[in-house]
């Protein structure tokens, strides 16, 4: 590990109230020593002799020349009760970029290192301070889009991925421990129940973080709904309810909507991108059929799909003809789909099972966008649809699934293996790729070059 003392600047670059450059490592004290005087003392700062985590008002100065540039707070952290567990200064500037780059130039000036990206994290996880799980939420964490999406990844960072995987690391290396004792006294070999049950149980403990993975994609990467069905049965009224504004253009006439509209929304904690198509119908109008073809390429991108009809007319050709469309997609190609049966407000309501016969599976809600009700049972369809209803969803990464799916794939092995009658030493290879591959996740087991590739994608400061 580069011992060296870094710096940059933490936040974010543009004109705000405040700018933080932050200083990491053994000579941190010594650096700001040398660029920062207190406020009415004209002499340098021994850091050492102030107690850690007390802020000082003072003024950056250039040491060369003695000319100031800026006032600031610096903030003195000693080691090892810091983000990086080593002595740390912020020195919280003017927000705008000539006080925070120049400040910045001092402290390299005086014998800091520019920070690569995400390198004071490497270093919380280097020095012990953070594992690799929770090094990867603070992404999540910066990037979160909803209240939910922060809450997940918060959890994140408090370890609970790593938690929700101890059960399986705990019930591997139990195993192998016995399994590497069986081979050295053969005589003892251990019950072929209890490699069965410390299988199982790594097995269900993985299952459940895939489980939840599936749905805490959606709370961190979002989803794409796709509002489709003939002209004029309020599909871009329904729009509008959903967002609580007026964002489409609503008339009586039959294809007002010639483009795909897109808003997102905030839908119970899932960042939502509501696609408002044009009706699909067959069309001589030129314009109107460049509509459809891309309405019917936004159904294709969808993660979901709401079918809206008009609930006071019994299905129109159009209606069967989407609803077919919808149902014959191949099973791998399939997109869940959410029936919104509108205009519920108006007197006369229409028998709909043709079209809900052909989506079996399919939840229907009456709404109606005029009144908005039945909006929120449409929410709660949607979510549901989604798979976002998940009981423990979790932000896991697409490298930390990968390792998962591998600590699986070894379990499964060694299942089939001790179901085959392998002797149990022999065992002990897929579950120590297992367990191997759990460490992976949480960093146990992890090379230079997937390091760099995670923190190559933070920010520089962070």
């Amino acid at each position: 590990m580069d011992t060296a003392t870094i710096a940059a600047i933490a936040t974010p670059p543009g004109e705000g109230g405040l700018g933080v450059v932050r200083i990491s490592g053994a000579e941190a004290a010594d650096i700001a020593g040398q660029i920062f005087r207190r406020s009415g003392r004209n002499r340098a700062v021994d850091l050492r002799a102030i107690d850690s985590h007390r802020l000082l008002y003072g003024t950056i100065f250039d040491p060369a020349n003695g000319t100031p540039i800026d006032e600031v707070l610096l903030a003195w952290m000693a080691a090892p009760h810091t983000y990086t567990r080593e002595d740390t200064v912020e020195l919280s500037c003017h927000g705008g970029p000539v006080p925070l780059r120049e400040t910045l130039r001092l402290a390299l000036a005086a014998g800091a290192r520019h920070a690569e990206p995400g390198e004071f994290t490497l270093r919380a996880f280097l020095n012990g301070r953070l594992d690799l799980t929770q090094a990867e939420a603070v992404l999540n964490v910066i990037g979160a889009r909803t209240a939910e999406s922060l809450r997940l990844a918060v959890s994140d960072l408090g370890g609970d991925l790593t938690r929700r995987l101890e059960p399986a690391n705990a019930a591997l290396i139990s195993l192998l421990a016995y399994l590497d004792a069986s081979a050295d006294f053969p005589d003892d070999e251990i019950e072929t129940a209890d490699i069965s049950t410390g299988l199982q149980a790594a097995e269900e403990a993985l299952d459940a973080v895939v489980a939840g993975s599936k749905a805490g994609m959606l709370y961190r990467d979002g989803a794409r709904i796709a509002l489709v069905g003939r002209p004029n049965v309020g599909k871009s009224s329904l729009l509008n309810a959903l967002l609580r504004a007026d964002r489409a253009i609503v008339t009586p006439v039959a294809g007002t909507t010639r483009d795909v509209i897109m808003e997102t929304i905030n839908l119970r904690g899932i960042p939502a991108t509501l696609l408002d198509t044009a009706g699909i119908v067959e069309t001589e109008d030129v314009v109107e059929r460049i509509g459809v073809e891309r309405s019917r390429n936004a159904l294709r991108t969808a993660s979901a799909v709401v079918l809206v009809l008009d609930g006071s007319m019994a299905p129109q050709p159009g209606d069967i003809e989407i609803a077919e469309a919808l149902a014959a997609r191949p099973r791998d190609e399939r997109t869940p789909v959410a029936l919104a049966i509108n205009k519920s407000d108006l007197k006369n309501q229409a028998d709909q099972s043709q079209i809900m016969s052909l989506l079996l599976g399919a939840q229907s809600v009456h709404v109606s966008a005029t009144t908005g009700a039945g909006l929120e049972r449409l929410e709660d369809a949607l979510v549901e649809a989604l798979g976002g209803a998940a009981p423990q969803p979790s932000l896991i990464t697409g490298r930390q699934r990968a390792a998962v799916a591998r600590a699986l794939a070894h379990i499964h092995d060694a299942q089939e293996a001790h179901a085959a009658g392998i002797p149990q030493d022999l065992l002990a290879t897929s579950v120590r790729a297992a367990l191997h591959a759990v460490g992976e996740v949480t960093g146990e087991h992890v090379d230079q070059a997937v390091l760099n590739e995670i923190f190559s994608r933070f920010c520089i400061g962070k």
